[in-house]
């Protein structure tokens, strides 16, 4: 673990910079999506009802991430917004 990059907070807990928390802040909800959109395309492509899923559980992760920021950032204080000035991307590194 000693190779591993992190911002210590005044609250003196760490907030890793590197690895997969480095390269997006949310980015095993990215693959959580990845995994649900999956299974919908087991079902083929003939309709889009078993694609609703897909569709609803990335509303639900946005505004999760969305709720979690705000939390964080009260949790934190301005120790976040440096974190997010080092993890710029929200769920998939260079686009989002």
């Amino acid at each position: 673990v000693a190779h591993l990059r992190y911002l210590q907070t005044k609250r003196g807990t760490r907030l890793l910079t590197s690895g997969w928390w480095g390269a997006a802040r949310k980015v095993n909800y990215t693959g959580d999506w990845i995994m649900g959109l999956s299974w919908c395309m087991l079902c083929g492509f003939d309709s889009i009802v078993p694609y609703y899923y897909a569709i609803y559980f990335a509303i639900l992760l946005v505004h999760r991430s969305i709720r979690d920021d705000g939390m964080c950032k009260a949790k934190y204080g301005e120790d976040w917004e440096e974190y997010k000035r080092l993890v710029p991307y929200r769920f998939v590194p260079g686009l989002i």
